[in-house]
């Protein structure tokens, strides 16, 4: 029964279903959880711009000035060619 053991272990263990694939599985774990990490660093920073465009006014004419290009009515826009 020992020789058997002793035998069939390290078979087991280095055939494609075993250590190798304990280490693929091991290394794809690791890297959902870097990518988890990094979605939860995008949730915290989307909270923050969500609280600012509901608490903070300048952040709205901000973001309207940034993203959309849009300007106060008393304003003008000077064009200038390159």
């Amino acid at each position: 029964m020992l020789v058997l053991a002793l035998v069939a272990v390290p078979l087991l263990v280095l055939e494609p279903a075993g250590l190798p694939r304990l280490r693929a599985l091991q290394k794809e774990l690791d890297e959902a959880h870097a990518d988890n990490d990094g979605l939860r660093r995008d949730i915290a920073r989307l909270r923050v711009e969500v609280r600012e465009l509901k608490d903070d006014p300048a952040a709205i004419e901000r973001i309207a000035r940034q993203q959309l290009g849009m300007i106060r009515k008393s304003e003008v826009v000077f064009q200038f060619g390159r």
